[in-house]
């Protein structure tokens, strides 16, 4: 099948999925289409024990998508922008210190914790792993994933402190997790394009990478602001957004910049001051609207993804335990890695209550790790056949567990806390604290004299 027939497919069963979901399922979106693609995977291998071409049909058209191309190097800007333009500054600013030790010290105790672990309990179930593995393993599973994670606060209800350490974490933490993925890559020698054999050379990549991405962002940002700020035609605007992320994510990658953070630095801006000072009321309702779309098409095609890719993973009695213990494993990793920053930061300022418990459940792990742990498989030798069936299950296992119990179970879980009930307790929470609507995170700017009408 050629690339229009795979989307052809990809956007049918998108669509029919979502209709279910809305008709009868009536799931958070992003949960109710990977439901349907899991339970559509299970039937097809069902169908296979019986009739084999059925399934080698489906492993064939699969085998056409390659997965980390698709996400990494296509979707995930234009993912990454359509959340950050809805992430309020002004709010983001008040977190960042929490944000950026969760997005970094957070991203790198995670990894070595979950490493280290896997490493040791694998050979107690008869797997032997190698510790690099292992590691590369806690790179790729550690980052929360934004598209995940702002899927599930839409419908949310967290108290806006609270959600924005969870947005703000998810946006740039993904950025960081595949900065310690290819620096662990590196050291490993499966890279070449990597050149990682000292602490320094780890270090120049993080800078190079993570920071570079950011000043990338913010440059190629600044001069779309200005070329929006310059016109009033809103397919003129919409378009030069649009070249802004595929243009710039582009670019960025053949730079060697994270493309992921140039987007979300590159999309607070454009969703702050280009919302502000560079838009007609005009232009921002289509603006929203047209990134709204793009937002909703590219999850639903995305977890349809995830969840058929199942289709092509080996699984034995002894990779199904090694996927129960890695779910255990990076739970209390997560806790670990947010709860001690989160223990010190407390002793100097005031959280919302039970944060601790809330971003460790609510870390959800999603595509980025489906992305990385694919393309790790096609980078090992083949005498690691064993290695590449035991990371690629547990992987799914990690992330299939994050999105169906803890997406579902992390907003009965604030109401269980009582987190709002304890907040009203001390002040009155305004309405549009607990707004579910993403729209109102940002209020309606005011045009300064002079912008345009």
């Amino acid at each position: 099948m050629d690339l229009f027939q795979i989307s052809a497919v990809l956007i049918t069963l998108a669509a029919l999925f979502n209709y279910l979901n809305y008709r009868y399922l009536k799931l958070p979106t992003t949960i109710g289409i990977m439901a349907m693609a899991l339970v559509l995977s299970l039937v097809v291998i069902a169908v296979g024990k019986v009739n084999a071409p059925v399934h080698d049909m489906a492993v064939g058209v699969l085998a056409g998508i390659d997965f980390n191309k698709a996400l990494m190097h296509g979707m995930l800007g234009l993912l990454l922008f359509a959340g950050a333009l809805h992430i309020d500054l002004g709010d983001l600013s008040e977190q960042s210190g929490v944000i950026a030790v969760l997005a970094t010290l957070g991203v790198c105790v995670s990894t070595v914790l979950i490493g280290l672990a896997t490493w040791f309990v694998l050979p107690l179930i008869g797997l032997e792993v190698h510790l690099i593995h292992c590691m590369l393993f806690g790179a790729l599973i550690s980052p929360t994933d934004p598209i995940a994670v702002l899927g599930v606060l839409k419908t949310l209800g967290a108290p806006k402190e609270l959600e924005t350490k969870i947005a703000g974490e998810s946006l740039f933490n993904d950025g960081v997790g595949v900065v310690v993925f290819l620096g662990i890559l590196g050291i490993a020698g499966l890279d070449p394009s990597h050149d990682v054999n000292s602490v320094g050379s780890v270090v120049g990549l993080f800078v190079q990478e993570a920071i570079g991405g950011a000043v990338f962002g913010l440059v190629a940002g600044g001069l779309a602001f200005y070329l929006l700020r310059s016109v009033d035609d809103y397919q003129v605007e919409v378009l030069i957004s649009l070249a802004l992320v595929m243009g710039g994510y582009t670019l960025a990658m053949a730079l060697h910049l994270s493309g992921p953070i140039a987007m979300v630095v590159a999309g607070l801006l454009i969703g702050n001051q280009g919302r502000a000072h560079a838009m007609s009321a005009h232009t921002r309702k289509h603006l929203d609207t047209f990134w709204e779309l793009v937002d909703e098409i590219l999850n639903a095609i995305l977890f349809v993804l995830i969840g058929l890719e199942m289709m092509i993973l080996t699984i034995t009695g002894r990779t199904l335990l090694a996927g129960a213990l890695a779910i255990v494993i990076s739970l209390a990793a997560r806790f670990i890695a947010v709860g001690v920053p989160l223990s010190v930061m407390a002793t100097r300022r005031e959280f919302t209550p039970h944060s601790i418990k809330v971003l460790t459940w609510g870390g959800l792990r999603g595509g980025i790790s489906v992305a990385l742990a694919l393309w790790l498989t096609t980078l090992l030798p083949r005498e690691h056949q064993q290695t590449r069936d035991v990371l690629l299950v547990m992987t799914y296992s990690v992330v299939i567990f994050s999105i169906m119990v803890q997406g579902l179970t992390v907003g009965p879980l604030i109401g269980r806390l009582g987190i709002l009930e304890k907040l009203e307790e001390q002040e009155p929470v305004p309405e549009a604290l607990v707004s579910t609507d993403p729209t109102n995170s940002i209020p309606e700017p005011v045009m300064e004299p002079g912008a345009e009408e």
